[in-house]
């Protein structure tokens, strides 16, 4: 049979017992990658046997076909490795792994350090193997294999931090143990001593390389998706070829970690690409790799395992004391780290501390897989390491991995529950007894209403309300146990649920494409701020985060700055433009989240705490509303497009809602809808173009609305307008401060300030009025302080201008001065 045809019949075969294995692992409660493991040792064990028979039937041809499959260790590597990196990375919950960064930066790269020394030091002490051929294996056996531990922790409901700490782990320390395995393995064959300082400096340049390459490969990924127009194969497709071409480019061009590279570009992919495709084209992307995940991990698995029988067959007493040895002594390298270096980085302030439990359960869990057997065949089919080496690694990589899926795995759930890990802390099972009396009672309520529309007997529907009646009142100690709550528990659980279900609105008005891809980036960003505001500082965080997010950002202040040194307008009226848009969608948010507080949060936590998150709200949105009125002060057109853009966005989404609708229901087909999706894909196109904020800045026109120029023609307003410069002063902000010095006066030409007298109280100038003269005039230290109380259009006249503008114009000097006279104290 050709080889071709052989390769095709193995693959699919694999396959076929992949799909067949998911229903077994939920049937028998057992790990996935333990069940492949199996498999695959069944699946090789078999191979053997049927080594000598003739190829006549299906079966002896696909054990015959696995035999001579032929991959190379760097098939495994190239083949496989940056479909899982990648779909891992897509898929971890960035933010938390930035809450834990440091434990798992400890995890992932000083961890694989001193496995790979105390493994190395403690099989070189008890065998006569030298140390390099000792650290490579210990190198080999430092990479962790996250899949099977978080299937665990997600069937029993542990805590979402184990396992993102675990996944973040696995994540990283392959990359550093890839290195230290390059770099062992290059000293090895080239007869080289270990120089373990040549050995972290060659994994700090390639790891920070990778960071490098993978963030900018992304990012050119990221801005390619806007110009795919929304082709979700395309989509698809570009991810797959950034994957693999990061890993290539890396490995092979630019000498630097590949792994690394892979994970930094599906992490940005995950954090810039969600808002940048369509949300169904995103989560058809998140299916599309998580297929290919499963196709990897389980192919790599199963390829893996076959090799395992005939390997273990040579194995004898003293290997098996080298294994003992190699278990003890990784798992000693795990707790020293866990025990000794995390609580120093807890100490100081670098992580949360991480109880003693989930440390036993981080240790128990570091179960190694198809990366470790990958890299030892590796090994084993290198032809520069000595034969007995490939067979001391081989032997002993393989029974680790196996004693960690057989004896590690099983005992994980055991441990977990031993724990207590499974079980919820007793606020969360407060608000799950509240969740489910709340959702029963309204599933109760539709229950009857749907037997009585429809007829349905009497005693069926009686014996199905029994059921939701009774767990009903099981649960009806859940308000003592609410109430048992201290008042800052139940705030904390409130604010964090508002800051959570606030992230959701934001993300559903983009799924409804009423909010743009620009301004969801900083809706989301200004939510995930509240969210750890309030995990860092409860109600205070909160609210300081709230009046910070008012403020304005660091853009828009060198977009101001920009216009004030520079006259370009351009960044200052997108940055306008884009506060608009915000600020109104906030204002919506909150609106929705009081409306949460009444309808959810308050039955569940208490009406006194639904009175308390509602006036924090209330404060917000007042704030919210001060910031959205004073621009629409100062560009009520600009607002009012804004609105009904808004709107017509939402009346498109629901339009679009009910042409789906029809065609589910069969009143219109398929060729009717497609002609009015492209109708209304068109109509969205028109509204969905930018919108262009008219500063209103041009010199002759404000000059022309200032009253003190009225008097002079066209001409002189002309040469007015071009010793003036115009500046927008932002709410709250200080023009001028009392004692400074006096190097320019302003004139408004719309909005109000207010001036801060030394002397008297403050004093209010609008549209038309000037100030800061007398300090021009008098050439002394400013008297008055000046602070805008809303936006603000001044036109700027520098002093040495001053002399010029008053000696070309006669009696406008006069004119200022008296002016001045009659607001005294006020000029500044």
């Amino acid at each position: 049979m050709h080889d071709v045809v052989l390769t095709l019949l193995g693959l699919s075969g694999l396959l076929l017992v992949t799909s067949c294995l998911p229903p077994l692992a939920e049937r028998f409660n057992i790990p996935l990658t333990v069940l492949l493991a199996l498999a695959g040792s069944v699946l090789g064990a078999l191979a053997l046997w049927s080594s000598g028979m003739e190829a006549n039937k299906p079966g002896i041809a696909f054990l015959h076909a696995l035999s001579q499959l032929g991959f190379s260790s760097e098939a495994f590597l190239y083949i496989f490795l940056p479909t899982l990196l990648f779909e891992t990375a897509l898929s971890i919950d960035v933010r938390r792994l930035v809450d834990d960064l440091a434990p798992i930066l400890l995890l992932a790269v000083v961890a694989v350090l001193v496995s790979t020394a105390v493994v190395g030091g403690a099989i070189a002490m008890t065998s006569s193997y030298s140390l390099v051929a000792c650290m490579l294996l210990g190198a080999i056996v430092s990479t962790t294999d996250p899949i099977a531990v978080v299937g665990i922790f997600r069937d029993l409901g542990a805590p979402r931090r184990l396992s993102v700490l675990v996944e973040g782990e696995s994540l990283l320390n392959d990359a550093a143990a890839i290195a230290l395995f390059t770099l062992l393995l290059a000293m090895l064959t080239g007869g080289h001593e270990p120089d373990l300082l040549a050995g972290v400096g060659d994994f700090v340049v390639k790891f920070l390389g990778g960071v490098l390459l993978g963030w900018t490969a992304a990012w050119a990924t990221v801005w390619l998706f806007g110009w795919l127009r929304d082709i979700s194969l395309a989509e698809i497709t570009l991810t797959i070829a950034l994957a693999y071409a990061l890993f290539i480019l890396a490995e092979q061009f630019a000498d630097v970690s590949g792994v690394v590279a892979v994970v930094t570009g599906g992490i940005a992919v995950a954090v810039y690409g969600r808002t940048r495709l369509s949300p169904d084209n995103w989560d058809t992307l998140l299916a599309s790799w998580r297929q290919l995940g499963f196709w990897a991990n389980s192919l790599i698995f199963l390829i893996a395992s076959t090799l395992v029988p005939r390997t273990l067959m040579a194995m004898h007493t003293g290997e098996l004391w080298l294994l003992l040895v190699l278990a003890a002594a990784a798992l000693f390298a795990r707790a020293l780290v866990l025990w000794g270096l995390l609580p120093i980085l807890s100490w100081i302030g670098l992580a949360q501390r991480i109880s003693h439990g989930f440390l036993l359960v981080i240790l128990w869990g570091g179960l190694r897989g198809a990366v470790t057997l990958a890299l030892a065949f590796g090994v084993a089919d290198h032809a520069g390491v000595p034969d007995e080496v490939k067979r001391f690694v081989a032997l002993l990589a393989t029974g680790f991995v196996l004693v960690t899926l057989f004896v590690n795995a099983p005992s994980l759930r055991w441990l977990i529950r031993l724990l207590g890990l499974d079980r919820l802390s007793p606020a969360d099972q407060a608000m799950r007894d509240q969740a489910i009396r709340l959702s029963h009672a309204s599933v109760r309520e539709h229950v009857a209403t749907a037997a009585e529309d429809n007829r349905i007997d009497p005693e069926a529907a009686a014996a199905v309300l029994t059921r939701y009646e009774s767990r009903i009142a099981a649960i009806t100690e859940s308000r003592k146990r609410v109430a048992a709550l201290s008042e800052n528990e139940r705030a904390y659980i409130g604010l964090l649920t508002l800051a959570n279900r606030e992230e959701e609105l934001y993300l559903q008005r983009f799924r409804d494409r009423v909010v743009s891809r620009e301004i969801v980036d900083g809706l989301l960003a200004e939510a995930g701020r509240l969210i750890d505001a309030v995990k860092g500082g409860a109600v205070a965080g909160y609210q300081k985060a709230a009046l910070q997010a008012l403020g304005f950002s660091r853009a828009f202040r060198l977009a101001v700055a920009l216009h004030q040194h520079f006259t370009w307008s351009t960044p200052l009226a997108r940055g306008l433009a884009d506060r608009f848009e915000h600020l109104l969608i906030v204002r919506l948010a909150v609106d929705e989240l009081k409306s949460f507080i009444r309808g959810r949060l308050a039955a569940a936590l208490g009406d006194d705490i639904g009175q308390s998150l509602e006036a924090i709200l209330e404060d917000r949105r007042d704030g919210v509303a001060r910031a959205l009125e004073a621009m629409r002060l100062q560009y009520p057109d600009y607002a009012k497009t804004l609105d009904a853009r808004y709107l017509a966005r939402a009346a498109q989404q629901r339009e679009g809602d009910e042409y789906r609708a029809l065609l589910a229901e069969r009143v219109i087909g398929p060729e009717v809808y497609s002609a009015l999706d492209s109708d209304l894909a068109q109509r969205r196109a028109l509204v969905n173009r930018p919108l262009r904020l008219d500063l209103g800045i041009s010199r002759e026109v404000l000059v022309a609305k200032m009253p003190l120029f009225a008097p002079l023609t066209p001409d002189q307003r002309g040469q007015v307008a071009r010793l003036l410069r115009p500046r927008l002063a932002l709410p709250d902000e200080r023009i001028l401060e009392r004692g400074g010095r006096g190097d320019a006066m302003f004139f408004i030409s719309s909005g109000a300030v207010e001036v801060e007298i030394e002397t008297g109280p403050a004093v209010r100038l609008g549209t038309g009025d000037f100030f800061g003269e007398v300090a021009l005039l008098t050439h002394r230290p400013r008297n008055a302080g000046v602070r805008a109380l809303g936006y603000c259009w001044l036109l700027t006249l520098q002093a040495r201008d001053f002399q010029r503008f008053i000696a070309a114009h006669d009696g406008l000097a006069q004119h200022i001065s008296r002016v001045a006279q009659e607001r005294p104290g006020v000029a500044g």
